[in-house]
């Protein structure tokens, strides 16, 4: 069964609080298909009128802030023996080069790795533990924090919704054209804020090392 279709079966408030709890553990550092249940939720809500956008959206970014400021708390009390240990339960993701390359992007771009970290796969589960066990200033991580995950889980749910909404609508004159079309340019723009997202830096100021300000 696809996830679309067992959410099908879940009573909206059961899906309001299951994208809430998968998305916040996501953040505090367990591998977990946040991004997939999101969407998955959202398309689900522009086809049925019980399950509201804005409310599934507040979840989504209540989940994203809270387990990312959890797994900031956990990453500066753990500092770097839990990487090696995530490392060790988690190597696909927490191995040695994902560290680096993680640690590399937060030490070139600061908070600015937290908020567009929201967007890419990988450091959306790196983001708060290393931002904790790089000892980043907490009111840096948390304005990063908050905004990424507001600016991620509201926009792609009303990204999602949009595209679920014209595709019903196309698909009553287009038959599965007006689907394929609508899901594709839903795609084609979250991949283009991902791209934009790896590649940000911040151009109007020298990043300052991520230990500064404490």
């Amino acid at each position: 069964m696809h996830v679309q279709e067992w959410l099908e079966t879940v009573p909206p408030l059961a899906i309001y609080l299951l994208v809430g709890l998968v998305i916040g553990l996501e953040s505090l550092g367990i591998p977990l298909p946040g991004e997939i249940i999101l969407v998955s939720s959202a398309l689900l809500a522009s086809q049925h009128g019980e399950i509201d956008p804005f409310v599934l959206g507040a979840c989504a970014s209540a989940g994203a802030i809270i387990g990312d400021s959890i797994g900031y708390a956990i990453g500066r009390k753990g500092g770097r023996p839990l990487l090696a240990w995530l490392g060790s339960k988690f190597p696909r993701h927490f191995s040695e080069a994902h560290i680096a390359t993680a640690e590399r992007s937060f030490q070139k771009w600061g908070m600015w790795a937290v908020f567009f970290g929201r967007f890419v796969a990988l450091l959306r589960i790196f983001a708060g533990p290393l931002a904790g066990v790089l000892r980043m200033p907490y009111w840096k991580f948390l304005t990063a924090n908050v905004l990424g995950g507001i600016v991620w889980a509201g926009g792609t749910t009303a990204v999602i919704y949009y595209v679920g909404v014209v595709a019903e609508s196309w698909l009553k004159r287009f038959s599965w054209l007006g689907l394929v079309a609508a899901v594709l340019v839903g795609l084609t723009s979250m991949l283009i804020l991902k791209r934009k997202a790896k590649k940000v830096q911040p151009a109007h100021q020298e990043p300052e090392p991520v230990g500064a300000g404490e």
